[in-house]
């Protein structure tokens, strides 16, 4: 009976190691580390340098599997070739580059990028153990850096247009005072010129009393005489 139990102990331990060694391949990207963890079923552990989206282009976070497999890719849209490529979403991939000095820090459109010799070893694993035994996992956000310089980069932009708003405020309060000034120019101009009129009208000399011509008209019904005196 115990050898029995010792063969169906065996037996038990040989299926658990082959579903362990049938377990697919892992990858985990750490976006805010710029890194990538690769298990393969056989034990063996990757860790490498990668390039995540930069400022403006967001690597999308989340559990995928493989959609297919490009061992020659030519990004028509950015213009970049895009060498063993394993696409998870749409037109994200994981893929090499020949940017390697980037490696460590954002520098991509969203794709998760890797050294030419990594991405061929990566895309190796996924061909042999198949897309639907290959898990993605990407989690993080850009580093702080990135944070700060973004928020800078806002704040400046805010702060530009406020300056731009209290200068337009401040064209139009100017615009303003000078049409107050002209019109207040025009009426003083204008009260001016009637002030000169009467002056003039009232230093013009008196009519003579019987000066010929300027006598009142008195009719001969109003017993004055008649015609003008």
């Amino acid at each position: 009976m115990r050898r029995v139990l010792g063969i169906l102990a065996v037996l038990f331990l040989s299926v658990l190691g082959v579903t362990g060694a049938r377990a697919g391949v892992e990858v985990k990207v750490d976006i805010a580390a710029q890194r990538m963890t690769v298990v393969a079923p056989d034990g063996e552990v990757y860790d490498w340098k990668i390039s995540s989206g930069r400022d403006g282009f967001r690597s999308p976070n989340g559990v995928y599997r493989p959609t297919r497999l490009e061992k020659n890719w030519y990004s028509r849209k950015y213009g970049g070739a895009m060498p063993h490529a394993v696409f998870f979403r749409g037109g994200y991939a994981i893929h090499g580059t020949t940017s390697v000095g980037a490696l460590g820090r954002p520098a991509s459109h969203g794709c998760i990028r890797l050294h030419p010799a990594n991405a061929a070893k990566l895309f190796a694993l996924v061909k042999k153990y198949g897309a639907s035994q290959t898990r993605i996992a990407l989690n993080g956000a850009a580093p702080d850096n990135l944070s700060r310089f973004a928020k800078a980069k806002t704040h400046k932009t805010k702060a530009a247009h406020l300056a731009k708003a209290h200068s337009g405020k401040a064209k139009i309060a100017k615009a303003r005072t000078h049409r107050s000034q002209a019109v207040t120019m025009a009426k003083q101009d204008r009260n001016h010129g009637w002030d000169a009129a009467r002056g003039q009208i009232m230093l013009r000399p008196a009519i003579p009393a019987g000066a010929y011509g300027y006598q009142p008209y008195y009719p001969s019904s109003y017993g004055y005489g008649s015609g003008w005196r």
